[in-house]
C-alpha cells in the first residue's frame, strides 16, 4: 500500500460587504477552494488580514442569529466613544475584531468540510462596506498525491 502524499494548498478570494456591519457566510467559497486542493483529510484555515473583519463559525440557518450577534457585538463595543475614535473612527471595530479573532480551522474528512448540522463559516465585517480578502491553507493528505 503506497501511503498518501502530504498536499499543501493556498488561495485567496475576496467577499464584499454591503453595510458596516455586515456577515457573509463562506461555505461554498470554502468547499470550492477544499474541491481544488485534492485534500482527503486534514484541515482548513480560513483567515482574514483584516484589523476590523473577522472569521466565525456560527449558525446561519436563521438570519436573525447574526442579528443578534450584531446587536451584542455592539452594546459590547459601542461606536463613538474609544480613544481611538479621535484617529479615524472606527476604535469599536478594532475591539470586535479583537474579541473574535481574524480566523477559524475546520476538519476535513473524506474531502468534505466537517461541520456540524447548524454551523456556517463565516466572515463579519466590522468596518464596512468594503472588499475583504480571505485567505484560505489546506494541509493533508491526497489519494497518493493525484487530485481526484
Amino acid at each position: 500500500m503506497t501511503p498518501a502524499a502530504l498536499l499543501h494548498y493556498r488561495s485567496e478570494f475576496r467577499v464584499t460587504t454591503a453595510q458596516r456591519l455586515d456577515t457573509a457566510d463562506l461555505t461554498a467559497q470554502l468547499a470550492e477552494a477544499l474541491a481544488a486542493s485534492g485534500v482527503r483529510d486534514g484541515t482548513l484555515h480560513a483567515y482574514t488580514p483584516h484589523a476590523t473583519a473577522a472569521i466565525i463559525i456560527n449558525e446561519n440557518y436563521d438570519p436573525n442569529i447574526c442579528l443578534d450577534l450584531h446587536d451584542a457585538l455592539s452594546r459590547l463595543a459601542p461606536q463613538g466613544r474609544w480613544r481611538h475614535d479621535r484617529v479615524d473612527g472606527n476604535a469599536d471595530a478594532h475591539i470586535k475584531a479583537s474579541l473574535l479573532g481574524p480566523s477559524e480551522t475546520i476538519p476535513v474528512a473524506d474531502g468534505e468540510l466537517r461541520l456540524g448540522t447548524w454551523q456556517s463559516p463565516m466572515l463579519i465585517d466590522l468596518d464596512g462596506p468594503k472588499a475583504r480578502r480571505v485567505v484560505v491553507t489546506i494541509i493533508g493528505s491526497g489519494h497518493n498525491g493525484i487530485k481526484p
